[in-house]
Formats: structure tokens, sequence, C-alpha cells
């Protein structure tokens, strides 16, 4: 939506019914009330599989197994393995800048196949091993949670974060090319889940698309 606005105020601004300042404010605005929206939704979806309807997400293929847990422990393993990852995406995104920079590879490219590649190695890892046991129900919530948590709440953190940085706030206006890009993948995914199968030809398929975003992002001046 805020690209479909930027393209509409775009023509405001050519028929000087509304200032490039003012466009620019109202599309700060719009990206930070959108923000929130995003944010309550993702706090509403863990409400939705965490409390309310959690059995819809436990697996019944991975039932059998029921020991105890110890909260002070988790909490402290996952304090700690967030801290590790932290650590190791600041020194990923130091290596990655510079080796885009020696390559030519452009930001966005960058950004989009070889960070999220990379940065998103245990869960990708996590989903193909589930999926060999054929847990495929389990293999598409890593996969599809992946990208539900970056639409719902990093994307919305960040731009609360950028008004606390000096470089000004964020928006969240993606370029026409980046969301045909998203439509066409929310389309395929939606396409191979339809019939709750898979086999390996629909596999290799999927990996031929994003093989095609990914040199479409590559050849993007």
């Amino acid at each position: 939506m805020p690209a479909v606005f930027h393209f509409v105020a775009e023509g405001a601004v050519a028929h000087h019914t509304l200032t490039p300042d003012r466009e620019v404010a109202t599309e700060h605005t719009l990206s930070l009330e959108i923000a929130i929206v995003l944010f309550i939704s993702y706090l509403l979806s863990l409400l939705f599989s965490l409390r309310t309807h959690k059995h819809l997400y436990s697996g019944g293929a991975v039932e059998h197994e029921h020991k105890p847990v110890q909260v002070g422990r988790a909490v402290l393993t996952l304090v700690l393995a967030t801290a590790a990852v932290a650590w190791m995406s600041e020194l990923l995104v130091g290596a990655v800048e510079e080796t885009s920079h020696v390559l030519g590879w452009s930001e966005v490219f960058v950004g989009v196949i070889v960070v999220a590649v990379i940065g998103n190695a245990a869960e990708h890892s996590t989903a193909v091993m589930v999926a060999i046991k054929n847990h495929m129900d389990l293999a598409l919530n890593i996969a599809i949670g992946s990208s539900i948590q970056i639409a719902l709440f990093v994307a919305p953190v960040l731009v609360f974060a950028s008004y606390f940085i000096g470089h000004g706030p964020m928006d969240l206006r993606f370029t026409a090319f980046e969301v045909l890009a998203v439509m066409a993948a929310v389309g395929v995914v939606n396409l191979v889940a339809q019939d709750g199968e898979s086999n390996w030809l629909e596999g290799a398929l999927l990996l031929a698309v994003y093989m095609v975003l990914g040199l479409a992002f590559f050849f993007l001046p």
C-alpha cells in the first residue's frame, strides 16, 4: 500500500495538488501507522498460536514425546542464542558489505538474496531436515512462519527504531519490482500448499522460481 500511495501521490505532485515535502511526510506517517497495525497483528498471531488455538500448531507427528520444560533454562538458552546470533549477524553484515563492493553486487541483491539465504541458514536447514522426516506441516510452518515474522515483526520494529536514529524515519515503500516479486512468491507458495502434497518436481520448480527472482535482482539496475 505505501508503494501504491507513492505512485498516486507522485501524480498529485505533478498536478501541483500536493507538495513534495508534504508527500514525504505523509508517506512516513502512513508507514508508521501501518507498522503499528502490522505489529499488533503479530502480537495477535502469537496469542492465536500459543494460547487460544495452539492445538492447530502442535503437529500430530511430533506429539509422542512430552518432556518437562525448565523455564529458567529455556529462557537462558534463548537469551544466549539471541546474543550469539546478533554478534554473528554483525560480523556477517560487515563481511557482506566489503564483499559486495569487491564483487560489484548491488545493495538490493545483497539484502534480498545473499543476507536472506545466509541469515536464515538455520531455519532453512531445520525445514529441510523435518521435511526429510516427512513432517511437511512443520516444514511449511518453519518456512512460512519465518516470512511472517519478517513482515509483521521485523519490518515494523525497524520503522519504530528509525525514529531514534539520526538518518531519520524509515518508510515501508518498496519499489514496483519488489512488490511484484513478493506477490509472485506468495502466489507460488499458495498454489503449492493448496493440495497438501508435494513432490520433487514441485521442489525443483520452487528453486527455479527463486533462481529467476535472484537473477532478476542481480541484474536490477
